[in-house]
């Protein structure tokens, strides 16, 4: 969320654009989403019409890859300045879960998603990690489709009617209504729990450890 206010609250100054970027946006078009469709979606909400560009592109570019790139430049600074700790909820219920012996993978649409669970010392949780690049990597697509959580099942060896998606995005919670996942919890993080309902969440908490 702080590399995403920085670089678009940076972005819409640049273009002289007094609406400011919130939160909201966020929530609405940005989180859970690959990289590139999240700029995508945000810049149709403000009417603002780019090129594609090439993900090649520098960070510099006015292009949708140029703003994707610059985002994940910022994050880069953002967690090496900031670092990364886990929800406290978080970590006890996936500790929990470690020791029952259930199996567990991490599906998410960021490319970054290894170097924040290495930060966060999380990662020997999760020896399944369905990420931005393995997702390319298999022509996956995207949340809301339901491809990457159905993947990842499938690697864990698990029927998705016998598995639990837990999403604190909107795109998220669709995604494994859409994979006709057994459970879709939804956590609320600021999108709201009528929204994730709406969206395919059969039941939302606020806090992970309200599941122990």
């Amino acid at each position: 969320m702080h590399a995403w206010s920085e670089m678009f609250s940076a972005f819409l100054a640049e273009q002289g654009i007094a609406e400011p970027y919130t939160d909201a946006d966020y929530f609405t078009y940005v989180d859970g989403k690959p990289r590139y469709d999240g700029v995508r979606s945000f810049l149709a909400s403000r009417g603002i019409e780019l090129p594609e560009g090439d993900p090649e592109d520098s960070p510099d570019e006015k292009t949708v890859c140029g703003l994707g790139n610059r985002k994940n430049a910022v994050f880069e600074e953002v967690l090496e300045r900031d670092g990364v700790m886990a929800f406290p909820g978080s970590r006890r219920l996936v500790e929990a879960l470690a020791q029952r012996g259930l199996k567990m993978a991490v599906v998410s649409s960021s490319r970054n998603a290894p170097d924040v669970l290495r930060v966060a010392d999380m990662i020997d949780y999760f020896p399944t990690i369905v990420d931005g690049r393995v997702a390319t990597d298999r022509h996956l697509a995207g949340k809301p489709a339901p491809d990457t959580f159905l993947f990842a099942a499938q690697q864990l060896g698990v029927e998705p009617s016998r598995a639990v998606v837990l999403e604190d995005a909107l795109s998220g919670v669709a995604a494994g209504k859409a994979g006709h996942f057994g459970l879709v919890i939804g956590v609320d993080r600021g999108v709201g729990a009528e929204a994730l309902i709406e969206n395919g969440a059969d039941q939302v908490v606020s806090e992970l450890e309200e599941l122990l």
